[in-house]
C-alpha cells in the first residue's frame, strides 16, 4: 500500500473510533450572564471556566454582565443570554409572564451583602436610616428587597426608606460622594474594600435579616430548559463541582477571584471566609425560603399576590426538599 494509501486508512480508523475532534467532540456554547459584574459570589463562574471543570461536562462558557436583575432578565426575554444568574426576588418577573424560568437555587441568607454609609456618617446603627435614602441598583432586584426589608424589620411602615435605582458601582460610589443617597446596599467585598480606603464605613451584613431565603438563583430561558435541557444539567453539575473545588482550595479560589474583581486578594480571602458558607451544595429549594421569597413578590410591588411554584420555578432539574 502506497504512503498516502495508509495515512488515509490511519485517518478513517482514528476518526471511526472517535480518535480526531470532530463535531461529536465539540462543546456547546453557553451564555450565562451576571446580574452584576462587582458581586463575588457570581465567581464560581469564573473559576469553573479557569479549572476547566465546565469544560469536561461538554461546555463552554461564554460570560457577560448586568446592572442588576431587570436588565438581567430584559437580556434573558431577548435572547441574549441562555442562563442568567440573578436574585430571589428576581424570580418574580418570570412570575409575571416572561419566558425565563427558575431552575436552581444557587446561595441562601444574604451574607454576601453589607449596608454601607458615606464615611463621614452620623448614622451609627440601621434605625438612623428611617425615611432615609438608600442606593440600589435595580427596582425589583436582591438590593431594592434587602433596602425595603430594613422598614420591615424596624416596622418603619411602606414609607420607611425610599430606594433609589443608582445602577453599578461606579454610579453608586458617586451617589454617595454627592449626597444623594444616604446609605447603600452593596456587595460585602465592596463594603469592605471600601472601607479600608476610607470612602465607605461598614454598618451591617444582612446574612442575619432573611435565615431562611434563596439571595441567588439560576435562571434558564424556557427554550433552553426545554429544547436544550440537557444543557441545564451539565452547567448545574459544573457550578456544583466547582463550589466544592473552592470548599477545598481557598488559594487558588482567592487567586483566581481577585483578579477578576481587581481587588485585594486580603480582602478576597476575607469575604471567601464570609460568603462561602451560603452557598448551596445541590441547587435544591428551601420550602421556607420560597415562602419568604413569594411574599417578597407582593411586598416589591412585582405582583398582586403570591403565585403557585410552578408560574416561576422548575423541579425538572432539582427537587423542594420536603
Amino acid at each position: 500500500m502506497s504512503p498516502k494509501l495508509c495515512l488515509a486508512a490511519v485517518i478513517l480508523i482514528a476518526t471511526a473510533f472517535g480518535g480526531t475532534a470532530g463535531p461529536a467532540n465539540a462543546l456547546d456554547t453557553l451564555r450565562v450572564g451576571k446580574a452584576v459584574p462587582f458581586s463575588w459570589t457570581f465567581t464560581p463562574l469564573d473559576v469553573g471556566v479557569a479549572e476547566g471543570i465546565f469544560e469536561k461536562h461538554g461546555l463552554k462558557i461564554e460570560i457577560s454582565a448586568f446592572t442588576g436583575d431587570a436588565r438581567l432578565q430584559q437580556a434573558m426575554a431577548a435572547n441574549s443570554i441562555d442562563v442568567g444568574i440573578g436574585s430571589g426576588p428576581g424570580m418574580g418577573f418570570a412570575a409575571r409572564g416572561l419566558p425565563i424560568i427558575t431552575v436552581a437555587a444557587m446561595a441562601n441568607a444574604p451574607r454576601n451583602m453589607a449596608l454601607v454609609l458615606p464615611a463621614a456618617s452620623r448614622v451609627t446603627k440601621a434605625d438612623d436610616l428611617k425615611g432615609k435614602k438608600i442606593g440600589v441598583t435595580t427596582v425589583g432586584s436582591l438590593t431594592d428587597w434587602l433596602a425595603k426589608r430594613l422598614a420591615v424589620e424596624g416596622n418603619w411602615g411602606n414609607s420607611g426608606v425610599t430606594t433609589i435605582s443608582v445602577g453599578g458601582m461606579d454610579s453608586m460610589r458617586a451617589a454617595m460622594k454627592t449626597n444623594q443617597i444616604d446609605a447603600s446596599v452593596t456587595s460585602t467585598e465592596s463594603a469592605y474594600t471600601l472601607q479600608e480606603s476610607g470612602e465607605w464605613r461598614f454598618l451591617r451584613n444582612f446574612g442575619e435579616i432573611a435565615p431562611h431565603f434563596h439571595t441567588h438563583v439560576f435562571f434558564a430561558r424556557e427554550e433552553v430548559a426545554n429544547k436544550q435541557a440537557d444543557q441545564v444539567p451539565r452547567f448545574l453539575k459544573g457550578w456544583f463541582e466547582t463550589i466544592a473545588f473552592m470548599r477545598k482550595n481557598k488559594d487558588r479560589s482567592v487567586e483566581v477571584t481577585s483578579k477578576v474583581l481587581k481587588l485585594d486578594p486580603k480582602v478576597i480571602a476575607r469575604t471567601y471566609d464570609e460568603v462561602m458558607p451560603m452557598f448551596s451544595d445541590d441547587g435544591h429549594f428551601d420550602p421556607e425560603a420560597l415562602k419568604v421569597l413569594k411574599k417578597s413578590f407582593v411586598e416589591m410591588g412585582i405582583l398582586s399576590e403570591e403565585p403557585s411554584d410552578d408560574k416561576f420555578l422548575t423541579t425538572k432539574f432539582v427537587s423542594i426538599r420536603q
